[in-house]
């Protein structure tokens, strides 16, 4: 992660505008302190990617919060509307940049963003074919690529670069549950409990949808316990395998099976 940051240093100032893709569901956990401070006020355009895994009405309201910054333009993306992504990102690069910098003959735009919040398969939209190797696993992007655009732009992919320590417990929890930290880095129950504890405050509904409940667990860990039993996550006496239950609920997060769900929303975040 320290070379990827000096790459990046070195880099910004050759460049017009900074891509920062961020995970929808979580825009703040997935966005990293050390690119606003490589960045400081140069034109920005955050793509908020994985949108329709996401609540969409909270969404909106990242969306809104960001282009309170003059420097920021945001769009939120899905593989879905593949076409649409093609033409309105390039073209908000351009809008941007003659905004902060002026008209230049080759906007230059970098892409940065964590691990696995989906560099490379904008990277591959924006080109319209496979350029970025693209995978489920984190930090699959090793080194900087550079393309073409169609319509000129020069696009740098950077590998994924993650905060060296991030302080706040919940983000790496939710860092954690959508894929972006490896599985192996963390406790994988303490995972899935964050989670079970979260989707029982803020999205009751989905889980009485998702499994069937007629009346839902009482705590996150019965929860887990339950959701082992209607899958046939047993041993032998009918007890319940936890971490292939907390699997499942975690798959099916990071799927959308569950739902739309959205981690945080601006107004906790930046609450006071």
């Amino acid at each position: 992660m320290a070379k990827a940051r000096r790459e990046l240093a070195d880099l910004l100032p050759s460049q017009d505008v900074v891509i920062e893709v961020l995970d929808a569901r979580m825009p703040s956990a997935s966005h990293n302190p050390v690119v606003a401070e490589l960045r400081r006020d140069m034109a920005c355009v955050k793509v908020l990617s994985k949108s329709d895994l996401a609540d969409e009405a909270v969404t909106k309201q990242w969306l809104r919060h960001f282009e309170e910054d003059p420097s920021v333009l945001a769009i939120a993306t899905t593989l879905a509307t593949a076409n649409e992504t093609r033409s309105r990102v390039p073209a908000l690069c351009e809008r941007i940049s003659k905004r902060t910098r002026g008209a230049s003959k080759t906007t230059r735009v970098v892409i940065v963003g964590i691990p696995n919040v989906g560099k490379s398969s904008l990277t591959n939209v924006l080109m319209g074919r496979k350029v970025a190797a693209v995978s489920d696993v984190p930090a699959v992007t090793k080194i900087r690529q550079q393309v073409t655009l169609p319509g000129g732009i020069q696009l740098s992919d950077t590998p994924g670069l993650l905060a060296p320590r991030i302080e706040d417990n919940a983000a790496t929890m939710r860092l954690a549950l959508g894929g972006a930290i490896p599985d192996t880095a963390l406790e994988y129950g303490s995972v899935a409990l964050f989670a079970a504890r979260f989707f029982l405050e803020r999205y009751p509904g989905l889980l009485v949808t998702r499994y069937k409940f007629k009346e839902l667990p009482a705590s996150p860990a019965a929860l887990i316990e339950e959701i082992g039993r209607r899958r046939g996550c047993l041993r032998a006496g009918g007890v319940v395998e936890t971490y292939k239950a907390a699997s499942i609920l975690v798959h099916d997060f990071r799927t959308g099976a569950l739902g739309r769900i959205s981690l945080e929303a601006p107004r906790e975040v930046y609450a006071g």
